[in-house]
């Protein structure tokens, strides 16, 4: 069986990081490896919550992997708090170059960084991408990785393409900018390196926002890759099953840090 090490945070409450992608992976029939940066009794969204941070931890956690000689098909990056937990992926991943690997380079939305990351965390995390095969950044992570206005959000398709372009020339053959709003739409666009070519997905925006949506798109693609479908394939399944989650979702009154109630739509991925 595929194996996928997940590295990301693990929070007990709201349903985001590797609280999805363990469950998401494995009904994609992949084995997922969660590789835990932190442990959080509910994610930071909620307003209380403990951390505990496993930074001191993670280099022993992976050598135990390599002294039992365990091979992964893909590694799967996502949130990481600290320069020097970066430091630690990008050496895991140098240990593993047979690897797929998928760096999500979480730094900011809407315009904005996150406080948490400063300039040498943010250029760390650019390095980390250097040596992605697949990156799925927002449109203002893609604009800083890419030197641009990072609060410009008005781009025709064609700005789009050409900013997925140039964050493949930092190194990654393939390239999603993810969550792009247009036209009562909420769009994705994916670029693939090896055969120039770039498309659109989009569904409709209804005005809800989640937390944990970004987790469950990129933990669908890394299974589907991992398991040899094509890059198009691949966003269509994570695009459309986002949709109906959300779509469902709506029709309660959550709290958005619950995340969506992906539970019930599980059995539309173990049918692929």
């Amino acid at each position: 069986m595929k194996k996928i090490a997940a590295i990301n945070d693990l929070s007990g409450i709201g349903r985001c990081s590797l609280s999805v992608a363990i469950p998401i992976i494995s009904a994609l029939k992949v084995q997922c490896c969660p590789f835990p940066t932190s442990i959080l009794s509910s994610q930071t969204g909620y307003p209380k919550f403990t951390f505990l941070d496993l930074t001191d931890e993670m280099t022993n956690y992976y050598k135990v992997w390599k002294d039992l000689n365990i091979n992964f098909d893909c590694i799967y990056s996502g949130f990481l708090g600290s320069s020097k937990q970066i430091d630690i992926v990008s050496k895991f991943i140098n240990e593993n170059p047979d690897a797929f690997i998928v760096v999500d380079p979480i730094m900011g939305d809407d315009g904005e960084l996150y406080p948490i990351f400063d300039e040498e965390s943010c250029l760390k995390i650019k390095e980390l991408v250097k040596i992605s095969n697949l990156t799925t950044p927002n449109l203002t992570e893609a604009c800083f990785l890419t030197g641009r206005n990072i609060t410009k959000r008005n781009f025709s398709r064609n700005e789009v393409i050409q900013i997925a372009k140039d964050v493949s020339k930092l190194g990654p053959e393939k390239v999603i900018i993810t969550g792009i709003l247009e036209d009562g739409n909420i769009s994705n666009i994916a670029y693939d390196k090896s055969t120039d070519e770039a498309f659109f997905t989009s569904i409709k925006y209804n005005n809800r926002s989640y937390s944990g949506t970004g987790d469950i798109f990129t933990s669908i693609l890394c299974a589907m890759i991992c398991r040899g479908f094509d890059l198009k394939y691949g966003v269509d399944i994570a695009t459309n099953f986002i949709y109906k989650v959300v779509e469902y979702s709506s029709k309660f009154n959550d709290d958005r840090n619950d995340g969506i109630r992906f539970e019930q739509f599980l059995s539309y991925l173990t049918n692929i």
